[in-house]
């Protein structure tokens, strides 16, 4: 299963090139430090998604010895290895360009990643190879850009909400938290394990 990981870096060798310009480009332009993590952590997983619907390599991947069940498990085990990587490199980048950021914008841009894969990597198993991909992507912009507008709307008309967040101890926020975000990316492991093994190719 590590082979299936590293073939993701190996077959974007090229693309990682691109990806430290892509960290220094948001690093740059004042982002809030924990958007910069989620994007960077995004880069890698979704470029192999989008590499697999042009070269349909599932069919390539199902004649190697390999289940089915490793090779979703492969997908949901790199993404986690490479959004720590990703968070490391963009650490470094923030630090050079001294960029103030927080365990807490890491631990909110990580979060934010592990559910937009949640959400996203079992559409890749549902729909049409080719489409998908398009279809994540201006949907992600359209959530960044309209992120702010409800955060805003949410602290100003939504106090209850408010309010009880901010009664909470950081201990009960975080481990409450991190448990959502673990629970949905494990049920959407499941899905996507249970779509794959039966698709047939």
């Amino acid at each position: 299963m590590f082979n299936l990981i590293r073939r993701d870096a190996i077959l974007q060798k090229w693309q990682l090139l691109i990806f430290v310009p892509f960290i220094l480009f948001f690093v740059i332009t004042e982002v809030p430090a924990f958007l910069a993590f989620m994007v960077a952590s995004i880069f890698i997983p979704f470029n192999a998604f989008a590499y697999d619907e042009k070269a349909k390599t599932n069919i390539l991947l199902n004649s190697l010895p390999y289940t089915r069940k490793e090779i979703i498990a492969s997908r949901y085990l790199g993404a986690i290895v490479y959004m720590l990587l990703s968070i490391g490199m963009t650490s470094i980048a923030l630090s050079v360009f001294n960029k103030p950021f927080t365990m807490t914008d890491i631990a909110i841009g990580g979060g934010l990643f592990l559910l937009f894969a949640a959400f996203t990597f079992p559409l890749f198993q549902i729909f049409k190879p080719g489409h998908i991909t398009p279809i994540i992507l201006i949907s992600f912009i359209l959530l960044t850009w309209v992120a702010r507008p409800v955060i805003s709307f949410i602290n100003k008309h939504l106090t209850v909400i408010t309010d009880f967040i901010a009664d909470l101890s950081n201990l009960v926020l975080y481990t409450g938290t991190a448990v959502i975000v673990i629970a949905f990316y494990g049920i959407s492991w499941g899905l996507a394990t249970f779509i794959y093994q039966k698709k047939v190719f």
